[in-house]
């Protein structure tokens, strides 16, 4: 631009063959241990915790009901309330308009002459002090005009600037050249190409410090639309990252590293990039532990959590624990853009302790009477946690968003899986990628619902939108004929499917609506796996044996015998157990 003044899977076949299996509308209680739990699918479990506890034998009240109960005194029963304290609020305005802009090449919305001016008025305006109660930060400056470079040097025709952008900086760069930051006059005009005679800061900018001057060699790349290799990536994160944390660091400008990470993901990031992000930090803490257990699967949840739907992985990970399928789940309390209801905060709401080292992860996995963990990024990842804050003020999701779904941060003697939800076309491929490259048995990606993990039994409408629908699934696995054990994670068979939950025998029920609320996603997870059926029960079985099916685990093979064996599991009472279990030994591990 001138000037400016993205084979079936053998065995699949009895997911198009399966008898019908309808849940029945009224159920009969099942015992847990010596006392019984109703299970009428008509009844809500109206006062949440407090009615699983009512009906609790005496090991749930040992496993930790009573901190549990005290949980909800303490921990917000809202996704929202777990913004972490003391963070900085990113400028409305300017943040509105980032979500149009700092986005790709096709979805980019150009803003509007009245947009632009209100934009770049809030802009100048903070550069000069007067808004103190809502600046515009340096990570919002770095991220809107690296937005607008990338716009003006690579993007189509159709999403370059309008003809109202251009008027309204034509009238407010002048005077903002003269009060922006050096490395953001950089970021708007990398080489002086922009903003004709007032862009000349940009081709003379090197930065401060090693770090920053490396960073600031990248970007010129990025900013142009262009692409890096993975050692460039790599030094780039490990010359940055930790931000803010002690004093001896480097300090690197947050608008540089705001630019960085919109401009890769507005370039749509290559695989050897993506690569670079997943694998950055991987020696952080050293090697990791590894769990003496015949099966781990990692669980990649989006970080920044739903809020919408139910999200059942918390409580499908303590129906697989059941049966040797040990299951990682990994995240945050709180992470944007959603900010929505993450299993650190469920599991924090119950009164387990979230803050638990790789190390102590190990341990729960091995441990008998929990067989999964969770792991805090916070612990896990100390430098990917330090840029929560300015991650919410770039808007938009930056690589890590797809990467940090793809970590072993503890490791299995036995046979290794992953699952990732993805929503975005184009992230299906490059998400497996990154599994084949951790060298993991089996790989699974699933387009599930809100970009989650969860399928639904909710029959597809015949307007849905176009695109791969919910519950579409692809990946691969080590062949059945092969000891998981002795392979080296390479000789695998791929796949792709939709899965038809109606064939397999559910009836098709709306999902259950959270809307933010942990309690009310509590009290549909604790519910179910009391055996209460209904709409939360069945997408926990379907979602628990479909994994185990589609992963190719030991007892899975036949779809209908994983489905019988996940309903056992919750009938029994047993899953239930184990999570009341972890509650209380996330606290006396060490």
């Amino acid at each position: 631009m001138n000037s400016l003044l993205r084979p079936p899977l053998p065995g699949l076949t009895p997911i198009l063959s399966a008898r019908r299996r309808v849940s029945p509308p009224q159920a009969a209680p099942v015992r847990v241990g010596s006392a019984e739990l109703a299970g009428g699918g008509g009844r809500r479990c109206r006062r949440g915790l407090a009615v699983v506890a009512s009906a609790a034998p005496s090991w749930m009240e040992e496993a930790g009901v009573d901190v549990l109960e005290e949980g909800g005194r303490w921990n917000p029963s809202v996704s929202d309330s777990y913004r972490p304290t003391g963070l900085p609020r990113p400028n409305a305005t300017v943040l509105e308009a980032q979500a149009r802009v700092c986005t790709g090449p096709a979805q980019t919305r150009p803003l509007g002459e009245e947009q632009a001016m209100r934009v770049l008025d809030t802009i100048l305006r903070s550069a000069m002090g007067e808004l103190k109660e809502e600046p515009v930060s340096s990570a919002q400056l770095g991220a809107f005009f690296a937005g607008m470079t990338i716009r003006a040097n690579s993007f189509p025709e159709a999403t370059q600037w309008s003809e109202g952008e251009r008027r309204a900086m034509s009238i407010f760069w002048p005077r903002l050249v003269q009060v922006l930051p050096p490395e953001v006059k950089f970021i708007a005009d990398p080489e002086g190409t922009i903003m004709g005679a007032n862009g000349l800061t940009g081709p003379r900018y090197v930065g401060q410090g090693t770090g920053e001057m490396r960073l600031v060699g990248a970007l010129r790349e990025v900013l142009a639309g262009g692409h890096l290799g993975y050692e460039e990536v790599q030094c780039v994160l490990k010359d940055i990252l930790p931000i803010g944390s002690s004093s001896d660091l480097t300090e690197v400008s947050e608008a540089l590293l705001a630019a960085f990470l919109i401009g890769q993901r507005m370039n749509r990031e290559t695989d050897r990039e993506l690569k670079a992000y997943c694998l950055a930090f991987d020696d952080e803490l050293g090697p990791p532990p590894v769990a003496d257990i015949k099966s781990l699967t990692h669980y990649g949840e989006p970080y920044d959590g739903n809020t919408r739907f139910f999200r059942n992985t918390l409580f499908v990970a303590a129906v697989r624990s059941c049966y040797g399928e040990s299951c990682l789940l990994h995240g945050v309390e709180w992470m944007p853009p959603k900010g929505g209801i993450t299993e650190g905060q469920m599991l924090k709401f119950m009164g387990a302790n979230i803050h638990l080292s790789p190390t102590q992860a190990k341990i729960l996995l091995e441990d008998e009477t929990t067989g999964f963990a969770y792991l805090n990024l916070q612990e896990a990842c100390p430098p990917l946690y330090s840029i929560i804050g300015l991650r919410e003020h770039i808007k938009k999701r930056p690589p890590l968003a797809t990467s940090e779904k793809v970590q072993q941060f503890v490791r299995a003697r036995g046979r290794e899986s992953m699952i990732a939800g993805f929503y975005h076309e184009g992230y299906e491929d490059p998400l497996l990628m990154l599994m084949r490259r951790r060298t993991v048995h089996a790989g699974l990606v699933v387009k599930g619902e809100e970009g989650a993990l969860s399928m639904t039994t909710k029959e597809r409408s015949a307007h849905a939108s176009k695109g791969l629908p919910v519950n579409h699934c692809s990946g691969f696995r080590t062949p059945n004929n092969i000891d998981s054990s002795e392979t080296d994670g390479i000789s695998r068979e791929s796949f792709r499917v939709i899965v038809n939950a109606q064939e397999l025998g559910f009836e098709s029920t709306e999902t259950p609506r959270t809307d933010r609320s942990i309690l009310k996603n509590l009290e549909l997870g604790l519910a179910a796996l009391g055996g209460e059926k209904g709409a939360a029960y069945d997408r926990i079985v379907l979602n628990a044996a479909m994994a185990d099916h589609l992963l190719g685990c030991s007892g899975a093979e036949d779809i209908n015998t994983a489905l019988d064996r996940a309903r056992e599991a919750i009938d029994s009472g047993e899953a239930l157990r184990r999570l009341m279990s972890y509650i209380k030994i996330s606290h006396t591990v060490s």
